[in-house]
């Protein structure tokens, strides 16, 4: 596990909705400390992939450092609706509701190794959309790595379930 202070990820009680603790990391990557172990060790992960992908919106900020670390290309994966030109979409489930993901189908190149990196896994729904719109497009997804996992919801067992070749880090313990 990476050694990060985390009281400098705050919780915040009943947002976006009534019984959901967030985990706010806003002051975490604003230390350029920490910011910057993070990107370090998710660069070493992505050792042997050819893209970072960073799901839509806070794992575009890990996925990003980690690739300019690591000499990598970014694959965004983004909300619907967000991206121009054809788009493959996937819809999942989220603690709170209900939401689609979409990624470029025509820009990379098939077999392309990727590592999915996200902030926090709580149900795993968002990661196992991305997975499958990775594949859809013929990519190889080499693993899901994230900063936080929320203990007590089954984002690890449903990731599991459905891809259980994959590896599934997170960096800091729960």
């Amino acid at each position: 596990m990476l050694a990060i202070d985390k009281s400098l990820i705050r919780v915040i009680k009943d947002f976006p909705k009534t019984g959901i603790l967030f985990k706010d990391i806003t002051p975490l990557i604003a230390d350029q400390e920490s910011f910057a172990k993070i990107c370090r060790s998710l660069a070493e992960i992505s050792a042997g992939v050819d893209l970072i992908a960073g799901v839509e919106s806070r794992g575009f900020i890990f996925a990003a450092g980690a690739a300019a670390m690591a000499g990598k290309g970014v694959l965004p994966i983004r909300k619907s609706g967000k991206l121009p030109g054809p788009v493959m979409t996937q819809q999942y489930q989220l603690e709170y509701g209900y939401a689609q993901l979409e990624i470029h189908s025509d820009i990379y190149d098939k077999g392309s190794k990727v590592l999915i990196i996200d902030d926090v896994l709580a149900t795993g729904g968002t990661a196992i959309a991305a997975i499958s719109l990775c594949q859809k497009i013929g990519l190889t997804v080499t693993g899901t790595v994230f900063l936080l996992e929320i203990e007590g919801l089954p984002g690890r067992s449903e990731i599991s379930k459905s891809f259980p070749q994959l590896s599934i880090t997170t960096l800091l313990e729960r």
